[in-house]
């Protein structure tokens, strides 16, 4: 476990998958970040690289060769990532291809996850290096489940999230039989910029989200108003997500997506995948901010 910390916030982070494991108020101690109950659901921020949620049957073909990799990919939960550099107010950990994941993922890369504190804001970064003489094709994405409700005295359904534009969009819905992204949409917005959170918002799964307008979205009590908001600029997708018996919820900016029912399990034909030239540097971020008011 490492921390960071300054007048206003506190943070931790796993060295396991380089995964932030909590976030709170240096003065009060109110945390921000779910627990992890492994009853319930066991992480607390997973880092998604080099997929987003689930392939078709666990498997990718790259150059007629077939290749698995389990949901989200590498990172998570991978006891090779290191701390590579640590400042006053910045950690970094780097995950390196090797024998284990080449078998997996036929790519050599450099994986570097940042975590920089200023104020009362953490900066998530992903940096990916293609230490290969080929294109790598990848996703890269974050998964971090916040507290909800924040203090005893309030009920989950207290909760929403605002969005920082009206939107008129749908979800696309998830096969709860293979994790894949299926051709059905329902609406979820209509000229709109909150979403009421519910325990029963999750029967179905993630809600996902391919053509958001906004780039901000505030978690929210009706009781004590704004908490945090995550802010996430050059991200195209977006999932929502939760247990519907946890007690959080998840704002997940993502490059990238699970399969699609009808995939042809091509990586370089996978919607939303990215493309990094050899020798070449990649570098996406995205922010948590924590209200002032509630770190007093």
């Amino acid at each position: 476990m490492f921390t960071l910390k300054n007048n206003k916030l506190r943070i931790n982070v796993k060295k396991t998958g380089a995964e932030l494991c909590g976030i709170s108020s240096v003065k009060n101690n109110t945390e921000f970040m779910w627990h992890a109950d492994p009853a319930i659901w066991g992480s607390f921020a997973p880092n998604l690289f080099p997929i987003i949620g689930a392939l078709k049957d666990n498997t990718f073909i790259f150059e007629n060769f077939k290749y698995e990799l389990p949901k989200h990919g590498i990172v998570r939960n991978n006891d090779d990532v290191t701390l590579h550099e640590q400042t006053e107010n910045s950690l970094t950990f780097k995950l390196t291809s090797n024998a284990a994941s080449l078998a997996k993922y036929p790519f050599k890369f450099e994986f570097l996850m940042t975590y920089t504190l200023t104020d009362n804001a953490i900066e998530v970064k992903h940096t990916i290096k293609n230490l290969d003489t080929k294109t790598m094709y990848f996703s890269v994405g974050g998964h971090p489940a916040f507290k909800c409700p924040v203090y005893e005295s309030e009920n989950y359904e207290d909760y929403y999230l605002e969005f920082e534009t009206l939107e008129n969009t749908k979800k696309h819905l998830i096969n709860m039989d293979n994790g894949l992204i299926s051709s059905k949409t329902e609406t979820v917005f209509n000229n709109s910029n909150k979403l009421p959170l519910t325990h029963d918002l999750f029967n179905a799964d993630a809600l996902v989200f391919k053509d958001l307008k906004s780039r901000k979205v505030t978690l929210t009590s009706s009781k004590k108003g704004p908490f945090l908001s995550v802010s996430y600029p050059g991200f195209p997708y977006l999932g929502i997500w939760a247990k519907p018996n946890g007690n959080y919820v998840c704002i997940e900016p993502w490059l990238g997506i699970a399969d699609s029912e009808t995939t042809n399990q091509n990586l370089k034909d996978k919607e939303g995948i990215l493309s990094l030239d050899a020798n070449k540097t990649f570098k996406a971020a995205y922010t948590i901010e924590i209200h002032n008011s509630h770190l007093v």
